[in-house]
């Protein structure tokens, strides 16, 4: 039998577990563990007793997948407000029908009166983001 010790960090860790988990885990009795001042420490035995095999980290394959987000900000001068809530309208009706699975698409829309100017921040994906852009510029070529 090993004298090896591991933290409950370590344990969560070898299960690919959440630290609370491993902790509740603990405080519940299904989890063996000595606590050394202010933290646990789990021997290797009763980490083999909970999992009932050797107590080695099984790599995991990389879930991660690649992509690509844009952010952007449109600034539209001279448009009053009434035109400036029909292009945000209009965007936001553009970005309500998004299929599941589709990437989130986020648009704010700000409007200062004062100076009767617009801005469009809108995060997304490449493609999305290039056809709400181009949405935006026929919009707003339309209001003129």
């Amino acid at each position: 039998m090993s004298d090896e010790m591991y933290s409950v960090e370590q344990v969560a860790e070898r299960l690919g577990l959440h630290v609370r988990t491993v902790r509740n885990y603990v405080r519940t009795g299904r989890l063996r563990a000595v606590r050394i001042g202010k933290q646990y420490r789990i021997a290797r035995a009763d980490l083999e007793e909970l999992t009932g095999g050797p107590a080695t980290r099984t790599p995991r394959p990389a879930r991660r997948r690649r992509h690509v987000e844009v952010s952007s900000v449109v600034a539209v001068d001279a448009i009053d407000q009434a035109a400036a809530g029909r292009v945000a309208n209009t965007l936001m009706g553009a970005t309500a029908n998004r299929q599941r699975g589709d990437r989130p698409v986020r648009i704010e829309t700000i409007y200062d009166e004062e100076r009767a100017s617009m801005r469009v921040v809108v995060l997304g994906g490449l493609a999305d983001t290039v056809g709400l852009l181009r949405l935006v510029g026929a919009l707003v070529a339309e209001e003129s």
